[in-house]
């Protein structure tokens, strides 16, 4: 098995203030995996042997409620680590990671996590940073569900992926990996017929431009206006 350069990952915060052996250490225990298009990384349910570093690419983390409903939880960026069911003190992964465009993952067994934590401080601490801010999002997509109108909650959502993957272009920023309304419609507990009547509204007033699994924002200050209730 082929090691794992540490120029791949050494800009990544996670490994910021590790020292080119630790990561070199790390990194001989890790493995390396793409992941097309539409496969997962793992399923729901299933038993968390390893925890992951998505390096490239983009994944959608669905779950199933008790009730059979599929939703999207989060969406998983560079640099992002995911399964990591330590953290959530289970032993069964909570989700199912698929992959939204070519993706590259870095696996890692669980046991190695322990032990450099206690030789690398940093990185535990670079961690809980991220998983903080992921309880965070978590926090404030539960509050927007409980509280807001379908519209604000989607206009919410456009607005996260924007500032998480989008990318600057001529007419707007667009964002960065393949999107269908049903994905839209997931992650913000609606239909799909309903997201579908709202940005064909957005597309008529010249909010956001539609494609296949291609959402183009023209207009992010009336976006953040919808968001607010001020539309």
């Amino acid at each position: 098995m082929a090691e794992i350069d540490r120029s791949l990952v050494r800009a990544l915060p996670l490994f910021a203030n590790m020292s080119d052996s630790d990561l070199d250490r790390l990194l001989s225990r890790a493995i390396m995996r793409r992941v097309a298009p539409g496969e997962t990384v793992f399923e729901q349910g299933q038993k968390a042997t390893q925890f992951f570093l998505l390096l490239h690419g983009r994944l959608k983390v669905t779950q199933v409620t008790p009730e059979g409903q599929q939703i999207i939880v989060r969406v998983v960026h560079p640099g992002d680590i995911f399964g990591f069911a330590q953290a959530l003190q289970r032993d069964d992964y909570p989700g199912t990671p698929i992959a939204a465009a070519e993706s590259v993952v870095i696996c890692w067994p669980n046991e190695v996590w322990a032990h450099f934590v206690e030789q690398n401080p940093h990185l535990a601490i670079n961690a809980m940073r991220s998983i903080g801010q992921r309880l965070q999002e978590a926090h404030t997509r539960i509050r927007e569900m409980a509280t807001e109108e379908v519209e604000r909650r989607v206009a919410h959502a456009v607005l996260r992926l924007m500032d998480q993957a989008g990318k600057r272009e001529a007419e707007g920023v667009r964002i960065d990996f393949p999107l269908t309304r049903q994905d839209v419609a997931e992650m913000t507990g609606t239909t799909l017929h309903t997201v579908s009547r709202i940005f064909s509204a957005w597309e008529s007033r010249g909010i956001v431009k539609g494609g296949r699994q291609k959402l183009l924002v023209r207009d992010r200050p009336r976006l953040e206006a919808l968001a607010e209730g001020e539309g």
